[in-house]
C-alpha cells in the first residue's frame, strides 16, 4: 500500500493523464468527423470500440518499451538528414490527415455547390472506421508514449493514465461528435484544424518542430469567433 501514499506516483499519474487528454484532442476531432459518416445507430458503438481498441494499442506500445525507444534511432540518411522510424510514421500520418481532411472539405464544397442537403452519405464501413481510428491513435499517441516513458518510472502509472484519459475521451466523444455533426461550419473548422495538425506532424517528421500550443491557440480563437457567429445567426433567425 506504500505506492498509494507516495506523492510522486500521484503527481506522475495526474500529469500523464492530463498529457494524454490534451494530446487526445486531435483524436476526438478526427473521431467525430469520421464517425459522422456512419449510420446513427452505429456511431456510439464505433466510438467505444474504436477508442477501446486504440487504448489497447497504446498499452501494447507501452509494454514494448524497447521497440518504442528504438523508433527514435536513425534508420537512414537522405539529403544530409537522418530519418528514424518515428519520423516515417509521423510523415505518413501527416500526409494521411492532410489528404483525408482536404477530401472532406472538398466534399462539403461540392454539396454546397450542388445545392444538396448538408448531410453526409453514410456508407462508411464499420470496421474500416475502427481501423482508421486505431491507426491514427497510434500516430497521435506516439510522442505521448515516448514522453511517458521519460516521465514515469512505474509502468502501472503509464497504463492507468492511458485508461483514465481514454475513459474521459469516450465520455466526451459523443457530445462533441453530435455538436460537430449539427454545425457544418464547425465541421469545416475542425477539418481545417486537422490539416494544421497534419502539417505539424510533417514538420516533426522532418525535424522541424511546430509547438502544438500555437495550433491549439489558433483553433481556440477560431472556435470562439465561430461560436459568436452561431449565436448571431440564431439571434437573426
Amino acid at each position: 500500500m506504500e505506492w498509494l501514499l507516495n506523492p510522486e506516483h500521484w503527481v506522475s499519474l495526474i500529469t500523464l493523464t492530463a498529457l494524454e487528454i490534451v494530446l487526445g484532442i486531435d483524436n476526438i476531432i478526427f473521431l467525430a468527423i469520421i464517425v459522422s459518416k456512419m449510420p446513427s445507430h452505429q456511431q456510439p458503438s464505433a466510438r467505444i470500440i474504436g477508442l477501446g481498441a486504440a487504448m489497447i494499442m497504446r498499452i501494447l506500445l507501452l509494454l514494448s518499451l524497447t521497440w518504442v525507444m528504438r523508433l527514435t534511432e536513425p534508420l537512414f540518411h537522405l539529403l544530409g538528414r537522418a530519418f528514424s522510424g518515428r519520423d516515417i510514421i509521423l510523415i505518413l500520418g501527416g500526409l494521411f490527415l492532410i489528404a483525408k481532411s482536404s477530401l472532406e472539405i472538398h466534399e462539403k464544397m461540392e454539396e454546397a455547390r450542388s445545392g444538396g442537403p448538408d448531410i453526409q452519405i453514410r456508407t462508411t464501413a464499420f470496421w474500416g472506421v475502427i481501423v482508421q481510428i486505431m491507426l491514427l491513435d497510434i500516430i497521435f499517441s506516439l510522442d505521448s508514449v515516448i514522453t511517458a516513458v521519460g516521465m514515469a518510472r512505474e509502468i502501472w502509472i503509464m497504463i492507468a493514465a492511458i485508461v483514465i484519459a481514454v475513459g474521459i475521451m469516450m465520455f466526451a466523444a459523443g457530445p462533441i461528435g453530435d455538436f460537430v455533426d449539427q454545425n457544418p461550419t464547425i465541421k469545416v473548422l475542425a477539418l481545417s484544424f486537422l490539416i494544421l495538425v497534419g502539417v505539424a506532424l510533417l514538420g516533426d517528421g522532418f525535424s522541424f518542430h511546430i509547438p502544438k500550443g500555437y495550433i491549439y491557440f489558433a483553433m481556440a480563437f477560431s472556435f470562439a469567433v465561430e461560436m459568436i457567429n452561431i449565436r448571431v445567426r440564431k439571434g437573426m433567425s
